[in-house]
């Protein structure tokens, strides 16, 4: 009995043990689980505080290109070279072209060549203008309004890509002139000496070269050109219409090609005139008298 009661108060004790011990590590499990649940909530807390800040740069990069990517540019940022002309037929050429050349001044542009001719029958005069990019296509619709319009032919060419090209090259080729300029200056043998002034100048030139590409290249989108073509009354349009096909267009081909033919011709034959005097009269008349010798004499 005694032995019983000893197992029985052994095996209480030992249940009783293991629960305690379960009990523990329960709670044990359960205060972790509560303090990662806390670290876990301050972490989101924290992260959802700095996400404005984060987000920022990543809204930047979106804007303004990520690495790698390709950049987009804005209209206003592009380089674009903007050319064109136009023909217009007027009544008085003379008032008509100084009344384009007013356009353009007052435009903020200047005239870039000015040709006139006049005949029996017709006036004309052709004028190059520079104009402000952002006004030409007012400044066209201006010239347009001076007659009738004969012909309008506007070109536009993005040089975006080049324009970035060069500012790359060129601020390249400074610090590659402002090292040589370093070197130069701790030159200390009279070889080191002439061969970094000869390398320095190759980069100054090349720098130079690369400035006057750019300098033509902003002067080119920032100020564009028009031809104005001023026709009067008695003016023939000049035609553009080579591919044309057709009878008439082949007849009027093929009477051409023989007017430019028989052109050649009498050209020639006014360059061989001078030559065929200057020599066949001489050759005729030693032609005769050698003839007028050689005839046998009658016999008396």
């Amino acid at each position: 009995m005694r032995i019983r009661w000893w197992l029985g108060a052994t095996s209480v004790a030992i249940a009783v043990l293991m629960g305690g011990c379960g009990s523990g590590d329960d709670g044990g499990s359960a205060t972790d689980s509560a303090a990662g649940s806390a670290a876990n909530e301050q972490a989101a807390k924290q992260g959802a505080a700095e996400a404005p800040q984060g987000a920022a740069p990543d809204a930047n990069k979106a804007e303004g290109g990520q690495a790698g990517a390709p950049v987009e540019f804005r209209k206003d940022d592009r380089a674009i070279i903007y050319t064109g002309s136009i023909s217009v037929r007027v009544d008085d050429v003379e008032r008509a072209a100084t009344r384009a050349t007013s356009i353009a001044t007052g435009a903020g542009g200047f005239v870039g060549g000015d040709k006139r001719s006049s005949g029996g029958s017709y006036t004309e005069a052709t004028i190059t203008l520079r104009i402000p990019a952002g006004k030409f296509a007012g400044v066209v619709d201006e010239l347009a309004g001076l007659g009738k319009q004969e012909r309008r032919d506007i070109n536009t060419e993005d040089v975006t890509e080049e324009a970035l090209d060069l500012d790359a090259r060129i601020a390249t080729q400074r610090a590659r002139v402002d090292s040589g300029r370093r070197l130069l200056a701790q030159a200390k043998t009279l070889a080191d000496l002439v061969m970094l002034e000869s390398e320095l100048a190759k980069r100054e030139a090349d720098l130079a070269s690369l400035e006057a590409k750019k300098r033509r290249l902003d002067d080119l989108t920032a100020l564009s050109t028009i031809t104005v073509e001023l026709l009067g009354p008695g003016a023939t349009l000049p035609e553009e219409d080579d591919d044309a096909t057709g009878f008439l267009a082949g007849l009027k081909g093929g009477w051409k090609a023989l007017a430019a033919t028989f052109g050649v011709l009498v050209t020639v034959l006014g360059a061989l005139l001078p030559w065929l005097v200057a020599l066949g009269v001489p050759a005729l008349g030693g032609v005769w008298l050698y003839r007028r010798l050689r005839r046998p004499r009658p016999s008396t």
